[in-house]
């Protein structure tokens, strides 16, 4: 059952010597104009008319529906920030909503489009942290919609999103590892690197991140850890091509060739 908050504003001015054309419309009537204006891809006028279904009518179901298609109406018009508050206040209000796992799976698809960003810098000479954090946070969305609702219709392309991030950050801190080996910076290589190979196990970048520290151990004499690094090396990538290429920060990025 779904109950009415009354509201003062739908008699109110819509703009200077305008009257605003929802003010007598109905709640449905109001969502239908939003869902209308969202599926001709008009996205920000169908925000706005969702943002008024929801602060005339904040109780009950169609302000919570409002609230959800006005952070996706946002989404696909661009602008994350008003995206991201808007799903992440439809999650903290509602927690018990059976909507739970989409407002995840959107706050994921928020983030996760921030990647095209990255992606087209891995061949660049600088990568960011506020893009990995990007990642992260469209990870970590992805993860509760598996854990927490594995049988949602979200759930497996959620699963796919994820193993793609998962490549895609163990690539980009990839890629900067080898921009401080080719630079000198053989210890802040090696420490990138490693990270690589703790976190990112079963990501392909592992490969790379080997060879890197392997080469930032012979560049520093210590001949001892290089060994250990080539022996893993080998038995995890017998078929590497590592050793006869090298690395060259121009090439192509195994990002580039894996996706």
């Amino acid at each position: 059952m779904i109950v009415w908050a009354s509201s003062l504003s739908g008699c109110g001015i819509f703009g200077k010597g305008e009257i605003d054309p929802t003010a007598k419309m109905s709640p449905r009537e109001i969502y239908d104009q939003g869902k209308s204006e969202l599926d001709s891809g008009r996205y920000l006028d169908a925000a706005k008319s969702f943002g008024k279904l929801e602060s005339r009518y904040p109780f009950g179901a169609w302000a919570q529906q409002a609230q959800l298609d006005s952070a996706y109406a946002y989404f696909k018009a661009a602008d994350r920030v008003q995206a991201l508050a808007g799903v992440e206040r439809f999650i903290r209000l509602y927690p018990t909503s059976d909507q739970l796992d989409y407002a995840y799976y959107l706050k994921g698809l928020i983030n996760f489009n921030q990647q095209d960003g990255l992606l087209s810098r891995l061949g660049g000479q600088d990568l960011s942290e506020r893009d990995q954090r990007s990642a992260r946070e469209a990870f970590e969305a992805f993860r509760q919609v598996v854990t927490r609702y594995p049988e949602s219709k979200y759930a497996q392309d959620s699963r796919d999103r994820m193993l793609y991030l998962v490549n895609a950050m163990a690539g980009s801190e990839v890629h900067v590892a080898r921009y401080y080996y080719i630079r000198g910076a053989y210890v802040a290589a090696i420490n990138r690197a490693q990270g690589v190979i703790k976190q990112y196990q079963t990501s392909p970048a592992v490969e790379e991140a080997l060879f890197i520290t392997m080469k930032g151990y012979e560049k520093l004499g210590l001949e001892t850890q290089r060994s250990d690094a080539e022996r893993v090396l080998r038995a995890n990538f017998p078929q590497t091509t590592l050793f006869d290429r090298g690395l060259n920060l121009n090439e192509r990025s195994w990002w580039e060739i894996w996706k």
